[in-house]
């Protein structure tokens, strides 16, 4: 039986939907205007694709985005890469975030900020406003201008949100990582784009510990010779400011423009406001330039009318300021609704702090990994059971693929009443391809359905769509925010090679998909990862699903080793505390893969493993590990891993089994 046929509905609108949610709203607004109607989701996803300039119009206005002086035209030059959004148009990033403190909202909550070093803080979007107001002054007067890079080695807070803001409502480009960070990684980024400005902490909590990084930070300070100005945010409190001569603290640059409304430059809609990275897992990362309008209208489009974010919600994702879900919860604030931050670690003091969290602010929107949702799972936790979560509308997932099993524990134990929206796309686009809708069900193990405006399709080796089954994810028409290029790229050269030399013309992701019969999507893990087995392309996610719903295994890996022509499947596993690999659990691991996937999906070899290797922002590093087993000689970057210690483990343990090529 295919994933397709497992897929029952286990979530279903309310029959008021259309009238009580955004898109629904947005719906019967279009017809007003004379477009459709509409029958369903999928006939207005349709015309969103079909008529793709006035589609995006309209977001721009029903959305209520702000800018000084309005475009030609939505969309100028078509191309990909090339395509040009809203030529003529001037209008600033912040000015829109902060719309909320004009008017009725402004005495509002616009941030509560939780970590585990600090008091709960929680300012009002006016306060907001006022601050940033006041560190733009006090980052122009140490020279900072428009197109300057700011850069923030900062938790996912407050400060964090306040910097970026006034970085870009100055007409400056916002970069941030997180502050667990080596300094190799961070320089691999911030040394590339050369920043004007640092605002930094100066230490950070985790797991109930606590890590000062003054001298780490000054050392980060001492390797990027372009800066201007350094402000120290007390993380730590009771700890010492990062040192140095051009070290302003937060509380004494707020101080130095206090009273100053924030400028709200205008620039073009194709100026840079964020620099994204790639995972860096092979080098130094991919600097990601994204643009101004285009990253705006489709947060817009994402947050309020998939997402369904208004001002009377509040809107929690947890994430550090080293992943692109940290912008993307970012621009909730266009929404006027409340962000809760949260940083520390999701387990700490207990894995249900962040559902305990949920309950407490009463959070519409929560928004997690897959891998926190499957934690939460093996652990038997049920806090629909022993939490108020009445308000709780939405759970967000990212991350990869969920498992048909988490959907089953969020329906019975999880949140039973809420939409559960698998979404997935990537720090290239900021954002995403396929994911939730408010309108549509929700069948188990499946996504529900393309984005609005987004021309995804699945096209084989051949480069045209398959009708049926997998294969590579596309986009064939031009998405607002795809990057508008790769820093210090000037004849566009690696972006062309990162997204269009695949398929000539059209966007490759990089994700092996299958679009179902119910207009929905299952992802199968990365492309560039699938295991090809006698010649039949397998993707990882099919294996994960099989092993981690196993009680007996904690986390598991898997990759192909090349060997006489052919694929053979290596499965590395960590089991569950108190378990061990024993030739039981292996047998009863490769019967659950042959019986739940096929005798192709089973592994050749399952080792056992102390730890698996994630990237800083939680994606396992397949690549890696299949370059090790397969002997290639290029050298992994492993200032990007979050554990580099499980390579080398897992290293270990291939030269064990004999595993490891021989020289």
């Amino acid at each position: 039986m295919s994933l397709t046929e497992q897929s029952p509905v286990v979530w279903t609108p309310s029959e008021d939907a259309v009238n009580t949610t955004q898109i629904g709203r947005f719906n019967t607004w279009l017809e007003n205007q004379g477009y459709g109607p509409f029958a369903d989701y999928h006939a207005l996803h349709q015309w969103s694709v079909e008529d793709l300039e006035t589609f995006w119009g309209k977001v721009w206005d029903y959305c209520g985005l702000i800018c000084e002086t309005p475009a030609n035209k939505v969309l100028g030059k078509r191309d990909m890469p090339g395509a040009e959004w809203f030529p003529g148009m001037k209008l600033n990033f912040a000015a829109n975030l902060l719309r909320p403190a004009e008017g009725e909202h402004a005495s509002k909550e616009a941030v509560v900020a939780y970590c585990e070093t600090r008091p709960v803080l929680r300012r009002t979007y006016s306060e907001l406003k006022a601050d940033v107001g006041a560190l733009e002054a006090f980052l122009r007067s140490k020279g900072i201008e428009k197109g300057d890079r700011v850069a923030g080695v900062v938790t996912n807070g407050y400060e964090a949100l306040a910097g970026m803001l006034a970085a870009t409502s100055l007409g400056a480009i916002w970069s941030s990582a997180s502050p667990d960070f080596g300094i190799g990684a961070i320089l691999d980024r911030f040394g590339q784009i050369e920043p004007s400005a640092l605002i930094v902490v100066n230490g950070y909590g985790y797991g109930g510990k606590t890590f000062a990084r003054q001298k780490d930070f000054a050392e980060l300070i001492a390797g990027l010779p372009t800066l201007k100005c350094v402000v120290s945010v007390e993380q730590l409190p009771g700890e010492a400011a990062v040192p140095g001569e051009m070290v302003t603290t937060w509380d004494e640059a707020l101080a130095s423009g206090a009273g100053q409304a924030p400028s709200f430059t205008p620039v073009d809609p194709g100026h840079p406001v964020y620099i994204l990275y790639s995972s860096g897992t092979t080098g130094k990362p991919k600097c990601i330039v994204h643009g101004t309008a285009g990253l705006l209208i489709n947060h817009a489009k994402e947050l309020m009318l998939h997402g369904d974010v208004g001002p009377e919600d509040r809107f929690l994702y947890f994430t550090t300021c080293g992943w692109m879900m940290w912008n993307w919860q970012a621009s909730a604030l266009l929404t006027g609704a409340a962000v809760i931050t949260v940083d520390g670690s999701p387990g700490y003091p207990s894995l249900s702090f962040l559902w305990d969290t949920v309950a407490k602010e009463r959070v519409t929107h929560f928004g997690t990994s897959a891998r926190f949702i499957a934690g939460c799972r093996k652990a038997e936790m049920a806090p629909a059971e022993t939490l108020d979560l009445s308000k709780l509308r939405v759970v967000f997932s990212t991350g990869s693929p969920l498992l048909p099993e988490d959907y089953d524990w969020v329906y019975s134990h999880g949140a039973p009443k809420a939409l559960l929206g698998s979404i997935a796309g990537g720090t290239d686009i900021c954002g995403c391809f396929v994911g939730s809708t408010p309108l549509l069900p929700v069948r188990r193990g499946e996504i529900q359905c393309r984005f609005l405006g987004v021309d995804a399709v699945a096209y084989g080796d051949d480069g045209h769509p398959v009708n049926q089954g997998r294969g590579e994810l596309v986009c064939r028409q031009p998405l607002p925010s795809m990057p508008v290029a790769f820093w210090d790229d000037a004849n566009g050269e690696r972006y062309r090679a990162a997204y269009f030399d695949t398929f000539s013309g059209v966007w490759a992701h990089g994700d092996f998909i299958e679009f179902t019969e119910h207009g929905g999507a299952i992802i199968y893990g990365r492309s560039d990862a699938t295991l090809n087995p006698g010649g039949v392309r397998i993707g990882t996610a099919e294996i994960y699903r099989q092993v981690e719903t196993e009680a007996a295994i904690k986390d598991s890996l898997v990759v192909g080793r090349q060997i006489d022509g052919d694929v053979e499947v290596v499965l590395f596993v960590v089991p569950a505390d108190d378990q061990t690999l024993t030739d039981e659990l292996l047998k009863q691991l490769k019967t659950r893969i042959r019986q739940g996937a096929s005798p192709r999906h089973v592994p050749k070899h399952i080792v056992q493993v102390p730890d698996i290797p994630y990237t800083r922002s939680g994606k396992k590093v397949e690549l890696a590990v299949a370059r090790l087993i397969n002997g290639s000689t290029k050298a992994d970057n492993r200032d990007a891993l979050g554990n580099p210690e499980a390579l080398d483990q897992i290293r270990e343990r291939l030269a064990e089994e004999n595993l490891l090529p021989q020289d």
